[in-house]
């Protein structure tokens, strides 16, 4: 049986695709983002990671792995806010003509989750559900085995409550 892969993503600081309007922001360590904003409203879309991107207009590679669409993976938010239900993911799947096949909201700071057939690529969201500071430690993607199904389902239900690994500040 092959291990699962799994990748974690950090928040680079490229900061075009990052929400800037009266926001302070500070990159402590590689692991370590803290993002405030007092006027931010709930459901705006704090950053934005891509599977594909188009260099000449980003200058950017891309910060998402690619993803087999007949895989299963788990997505994981590492991140401390107040509250603790205060951030959401959002996972957007296109074809390779760039249209939208499909969406996954995030609630809970992890999920399973499946690509439609027809994704080419994906973008991964972070967006605000009523907090105004955090800190963004990354967001693991792991390729879902069905042991590591049973464990991760085990684990879910230990763990209701929380985002991610951290405590809320």
């Amino acid at each position: 049986m092959m291990a699962a892969q799994e990748w974690k993503i950090y928040w680079n600081d490229y900061v075009k695709d990052t929400y800037l309007q009266g926001t302070e922001l500070s990159f402590h360590e590689k692991a370590d983002v803290e993002f405030q904003n007092e006027m931010m409203p709930p459901g705006t879309v704090i950053k934005r990671w891509f599977s594909k991107v188009n260099y000449q207009f980003m200058r950017i590679e891309p910060t998402l792995p690619m993803i087999d669409a007949e895989g299963r993976y788990h997505i994981r938010l590492d991140a401390s806010a107040n509250p603790c239900n205060g951030l959401l993911l959002k996972i957007i799947f296109y074809d390779r003509y760039d249209q939208e096949t499909g969406f996954q909201i995030v609630r809970d700071g992890e999920a399973d989750f499946r690509c439609p057939l027809r994704t080419f690529s994906y973008e991964v969201q972070l967006i605000n559900a009523g907090t105004v500071h955090f800190h963004f430690h990354s967001i693991m993607i792991t390729e879902v085995t069905d042991n590591e199904k049973k464990i991760l389902s085990y684990l879910r239900k230990s763990k209701k409550g929380t985002i991610g690994s951290k405590n809320a500040e």
